[in-house]
């Protein structure tokens, strides 16, 4: 680890251009007097991950946001709880803004990693706070530092030796969860478009399993759909069923990939396993963007508007570029993305996180529905569980004009709760 500068932020510039993002957020400045120190954080295995630790006075409780892909070293909550006294560690990930390799066995090398400078930093009170993605990285992490270091995960969904049981896992002391998805691989797996016939075609249609032909019950907005409990059921085997059949073709790539490489070590093999043995293939995924409940609001009722996290007319969205698991490696798609092999799920892992944990429910969310909060709440081992109810979408903004700004509101419902944990 090093930290190789270290700056002060004062009060918000008279200039609104780029120069003053550095320290002028939305919704407010950081506070006068902060102390911003960069930190180039190597893991267990080696690997480079890169943080930020925000300061502001003597606190000795610091709070932690970190996301799989996406860096999290400019989220608005940083000010709110840096005014609240704690401490704030934003880290990125190895892989940040990019999940074509994203294998979160060794994501959580990373998190490790930021663990111990904090611990060393003299941080007496760590909270793990994961948003949207990061409440399965940290979910997971949570489960894997508390148990013996001989039950944690050996190998990742691929098969690949993971240096988990060998590795240093400082344990957090608390856990909050906001607006977190049940974990990405379960995310997708009710969110992939269960009418795909061929995967090698973006443009192949089992038509009975169309979630957009109105006659399985689609309608735009602001009508919206209105699918029969058989359909769903029809439906929902069908995601999991293609789920599997992409689980099946990575572990082919896999195991490919494996013989070719020891044919190559043990002198049978020849160029072409030679070549085979490095050459990494890459699965595409079409169609991502098709959970049902998007559309039809009458399921896992809540605030939301008609859409998905990902566009408001998701029936367009779902043949689009965007999406979830588009693009990875057959080991990240094991890890990460499949709902059925993955370990980073929230419910799984909370199974046997002791520590007090908080989840942070937005009633308008998009992407996280109410059943899934009511899942990671009854999976929670812990005997100290705060449930809070807040309005606002996904990401934390306001779902009509006269609403309370969510952040805030947000921020200090974790801060009190951090707070009361850290006497």
């Amino acid at each position: 680890m090093s930290t190789p500068s270290e700056t002060r932020a004062g009060r918000k510039p008279s200039g609104r251009g780029k120069a003053a993002l550095a320290i002028d957020w939305w919704p407010g400045s950081l506070p006068e007097g902060t102390t911003i120190t960069p930190h180039t954080v190597i893991a267990h295995d080696g690997e480079v991950s890169r943080a930020t630790l925000y300061r502001c006075g003597q606190s000795t409780s610091a709070v932690c946001l970190m996301h799989p892909r996406q860096d999290m070293q400019r989220h608005p909550l940083i000010p709110e709880l840096l005014r609240a006294g704690h401490a704030v560690w934003a880290q990125a990930s190895r892989v940040v803004g990019n999940d074509l390799t994203l294998v979160h066995e060794s994501l959580l090398l990373d998190v490790a990693g930021g663990m111990e400078v904090l611990r060393e930093a003299g941080y007496a009170h760590v909270t793990l706070v994961g948003i949207s993605g990061g409440a399965g990285l940290y979910s997971y992490y949570a489960e894997q530092s508390l148990i013996p270091a001989a039950d944690r995960v050996s190998r990742t969904p691929a098969g690949a030796p993971t240096p988990l049981p060998d590795a240093e896992l400082p344990a957090p002391d608390a856990l909050a969860l906001i607006a977190p998805h049940p974990g990405q691989g379960r995310l997708l797996l009710a969110m992939i478009d269960a009418s795909v016939a061929d995967e090698a075609d973006p443009l192949s249609i089992v038509p009975e399993l169309d979630p957009y032909d109105p006659a399985n019950g689609f309608g735009e907005a602001p009508e919206g759909s209105s699918f029969t409990p058989e359909f769903l059921d029809r439906y929902r085997a069908a995601q999991r069923a293609r789920v599997q059949r992409i689980d099946d073709h990575a572990r082919e790539l896999i195991e490919a990939q494996r013989g070719a490489r020891r044919r190559w070590k043990d002198g049978s093999g020849d160029v072409a396993d030679r070549r085979h043995s490095i050459l990494t293939p890459v699965i595409a995924m079409y169609r991502s963007d098709a959970d049902p409940r998007c559309t039809d609001l009458r399921l896992d009722a809540s605030d939301r508007p008609y859409g998905s996290v990902i566009s408001p007319r998701p029936s367009i969205s779902n043949y689009g570029v965007g999406g979830f698991g588009r693009l990875t490696t057959a080991d990240a798609w094991l890890s990460t993305w499949s709902g059925i092999s993955s370990n980073a799920a929230v419910s799984r892992c909370l199974e046997r996180v002791s520590v007090p944990t908080l989840v942070v429910e937005y009633t308008g969310d998009c992407s996280v529905f109410p059943s899934d909060v009511a899942a990671a709440l009854e999976a929670a081992a812990s005997d100290d569980v705060t449930h809070e109810r807040i309005r606002a979408d996904h990401f934390g903004r306001r779902l009509h004009e006269d609403d309370d700004p969510p952040i805030p509101a947000t921020a200090r419902v974790l801060a009190s709760w951090t707070e009361e944990h850290a006497r």
